[in-house]
């Protein structure tokens, strides 16, 4: 099971694509940089995807509207 539910981040972001397009960014950027928002021991996930995922449902990345 993915932790946090998607059905909880699609409250934060509109649609199933933008979530996607945002999650893979993310993930591209803490493989590049190491830079994590959350210290690494408190996530819950290993992986990257995972991560951002968490960093969404925790309201440390926020979408701008155009």
């Amino acid at each position: 099971m993915i932790y946090p539910s998607i059905d909880k981040i699609l409250n934060v972001i509109d649609s199933k694509y933008e979530l996607v397009h945002i999650i893979s960014k993310r993930s591209k950027q803490m493989s590049a940089t190491k830079h994590y928002q959350i210290p690494e021991y408190k996530y819950i996930s290993k992986k990257n995807l995972g991560r951002a995922l968490e960093e969404i449902s925790e309201n440390l990345i926020t979408v701008k509207k155009d």
